[in-house]
């Protein structure tokens, strides 16, 4: 059995990720100091001409290759994120964009939702055709939509930003929103999201919703689907050009301390990645009087300027030091540089010392200053984070005297925590989080990359320590973590059995050596389904779940007690896994 492990470890002489054989160990976050890695030979190297796109034969199979709702891989299937696929896998074409947008139109006047659409894309190859072909659906459905001026892009808080400065106070007339992006996915991806008024990612029941009329649509061979010429529906009223950058730049100094920001006269560095924030860093700079320099500008659907990221494949990850190899040798230029995936909800931190942060490591820090310098915060407003983030976030969290809201993984559990103000912070694993304003009042519903960014400035500016420096002090007051995730190949009915699973069938008390304090299937916050299982001692834990989209399984580990209790650690989690499948009568791992 081949597994994959993304460990999440400092390379500073003292850990080393521990491989078994059969195993490829690949270190996804940390800095760039040594350590024996295995991964893809071009991993952190410039992508060689081969691995470019063809992006006419892209676009082209968007409008010409038609996708058989018989076939699963080719129906509208909407993940923790939204529908993604590729129009040369059938899986992202025209007509899917056609039956989704259909779609959402159909639900947004089922659920009343009757005012402006705002609608964002990113810089892939296929967001542009089909935001094209969202306008020309949208307008024959007489929905008020709102674009960028001159086709420009959006980032993904930006659209939640919109959807709530405008709902504010309201309570008819809501506005909700699409953005189209497949999020930090290869380059010959696509995809759609649909955020409702509430700004951010769509409950399960509406998503539910949206993909079941989608497929429908498909099914009867979008006779549904209205639509009309893309030039008529610009000249329409229902399309309506907006400046999306204004607003949410403007507001920035709401939730960000923007003065202290200028006032440390820091030298900030950003490379957009090509993404969709790449509009947004001069206007930034300039309202705000930063000293602030974009080192790649480039917008390029190819994603040339990338490095390979650890697996071979061109992927705007910020959290892959592999992805992020060109601005992580600049960081001796800044005293703090941004990296971020092209619909910006995402982040990556650079420091001087520390190089690349572990996205576990920045939340931590992040909750950390934000409790102690939000003052306008209430006493009783938490902190949210997902199941298979690290454990250091919650031995912050109860340091501070703060609750911990622990939710399934997927940014849409945080979403009514962030709307009433009850969350102060929500943050994920995979490198995205947001918080309220200064005032304790909503800012983005949604992930947002650009403000975890800046944020890492304020950090720095206020307390003259970097992000990094500050972790090193929480590692000497909690303890220093060791997080790896573990990949393996899962048969359907593999997957099933582990989404199953219920607290009873582990009949283990100990952990590692360690008496077990939780077996969990339902998030402790919500009581919401995990889709899986965690079991949480007091130095480790473990989650085990089945992937949404591929046939394979995840395992997360993490350990308080050093490299050998994680093995222990592993070993037990992945013998309870077999068991499970044993249980269930499916071939074990």
């Amino acid at each position: 059995m081949t597994y994959t492990c993304f460990c999440e470890v400092r390379w500073d002489g003292a850990r080393r990720p521990r491989q078994r054989r059969g195993e490829r160990c690949v270190r996804r976050e940390g800095s760039e100091k040594g350590g024996r890695v295995s991964a893809h030979e071009l991993a952190g190297k410039k992508a060689p001409p081969e691995l470019l796109i063809n992006v006419p034969r892209l676009v082209s199979a968007y409008y010409t290759d038609k996708p058989d709702p018989g076939v699963a891989a080719q129906r509208v299937s909407f993940g923790t994120s939204g529908h993604r696929g590729s129009s040369l896998e059938r899986s992202f074409n025209e007509e899917h964009v056609l039956a989704m947008c259909q779609a959402v139109c159909d639900v947004r006047a089922r659920m009343g939702v009757d005012g402006p659409l705002y609608a964002g894309m990113d810089t892939h190859a296929l967001s542009e055709p089909a935001l094209r072909t969202s306008i020309e659906v949208f307008a024959a459905n007489e929905v008020n939509v709102f674009i960028q001026d001159g086709f420009g892009y959006t980032p993904t808080p930006v659209i939640s930003h919109a959807i709530l400065t405008h709902n504010r106070g309201r309570s008819s007339g809501l506005a909700d929103g699409v953005v189209i992006t497949p999020s930090h996915n290869p380059p010959a991806d696509g995809g759609f999201k649909y955020n409702p008024p509430e700004g951010g990612p769509a409950a399960p029941e509406t998503t539910r919703e949206i993909e079941r009329r989608a497929n429908d649509l498909l099914e009867a061979g979008l006779e549904a689907v209205q639509r009309m010429p893309l030039s008529e529906a610009l000249d329409s009223d229902s399309v309506h050009r907006h400046d999306y950058v204004k607003p949410y730049v403007e507001d920035l100094k709401n939730v960000v301390d923007m003065e202290a920001v200028a006032g440390a006269g820091l030298k900030i560095g950003v490379d957009p990645m090509g993404g969709s924030g790449v509009a947004y860093w001069e206007p930034i700079a300039e309202v705000y009087g930063l000293d602030l320099e974009v080192v790649n500008p480039r917008v390029d659907p190819t994603f040339s300027f990338m490095t390979v990221d650890h697996d071979g494949q061109i992927r705007m990850d910020p959290s892959s030091h592999h992805a992020m190899a060109s601005l992580v040798e600049l960081k001796d230029r800044f005293d703090v540089a941004f990296g971020n995936d092209p619909d910006y909800d995402r982040h990556g931190i650079v420091t001087r010392e520390g190089g690349l942060m572990n996205p576990n490591h920045y939340l931590a820090v992040a909750v950390w200053y934000l409790f102690q310098n939000r003052a306008r915060w209430g006493n009783e407003v938490s902190v949210g984070k997902t199941l298979v983030s690290s454990s250091m976030i919650d031995r912050v969290t109860a340091d501070l005297g703060r609750d911990l809201c622990e939710v399934p993984v997927g940014f849409k559990w945080f979403v009514d925590g962030l709307l009433s103000g009850r969350l102060g912070f929500a943050g994920e694993e995979s490198a995205g989080a947001s918080f309220l304003r200064q005032d304790g009042s909503v800012w983005t519903t949604d992930k947002d990359g650009l403000l975890l960014d800046l944020l890492a400035a304020e950090i720095l500016a206020v307390t003259g320590q970097d992000p990094a420096e500050h972790y090193e002090a929480l590692e000497e007051q909690f303890g220093s973590p060791i997080y790896e995730r573990i990949e393996s190949p899962a048969t359907k009915a593999q997957k099933k059995a582990l989404k199953e699973l219920s607290p009873e069938m582990v009949e283990r008390d100990e952990l590692a050596g360690e008496r077990i304090v939780s077996k969990q299937t339902r998030a402790s916050c919500n009581d919401a389904p995990i889709g899986g299982l965690k079991v949480v001692a007091e130095n480790g834990w473990f989650a085990a779940r089945p992937s949404g989209t591929e046939d394979i399984y995840k395992i997360y580990t993490e350990s308080f007690k050093g490299p050998e209790h994680l093995k222990r650690v592993q070993e037990e989690a992945r013998e309870i896994v077999a068991a499970a499948f044993e249980a269930a009568g499916v071939q074990g791992a």
